[in-house]
């Protein structure tokens, strides 16, 4: 069992930055896939950017050369670093594990623990 808390969440303006940063729970926390998704109301859940056990990293398209994910296992923790943020970049954010050997890092069916979330809104 994996617990996932988000944190550094925010208001920023357009042309800013934020880290998000998701602190696991267990012992385990390197043999973990993370990922990011985030979600706006009325729309799916999306994937954001992914960080697999070996530290192989892949990005949508949306966010590519703006964000960077990144791992410490030391500190059983994921973070995301969100540079020249958009308005479209709005939503809650949500850390995501996976242990299995689903391949597939943009699935949000890869994951079976998931976050609470922390809002980002971002203002034009």
């Amino acid at each position: 069992q994996v617990q996932l808390v988000e944190s550094g969440g925010g208001l920023v303006q357009a042309g800013g930055s934020l880290r998000l940063s998701c602190a696991a729970s267990g012992r385990t926390f390197s043999m973990y896939d993370m990922g990011w998704f985030r979600q706006v109301p009325g729309k799916e859940r999306e994937f954001v950017a992914a960080i697999t056990r070996i530290r192989g990293t892949v990005y949508a398209d949306s966010v590519k050369g703006r964000f960077t994910i990144s791992r410490d296992n030391a500190k059983s923790t994921v973070y995301l670093q969100m540079n020249s943020l958009k308005p479209e970049d709005t939503a809650v954010y949500y850390c995501a594990a996976d242990s299995s050997l689903e391949a597939n890092l943009v699935l949000t069916t890869k994951y079976h623990y998931w976050g609470q979330g922390t809002q980002v809104t971002v203002s034009s």
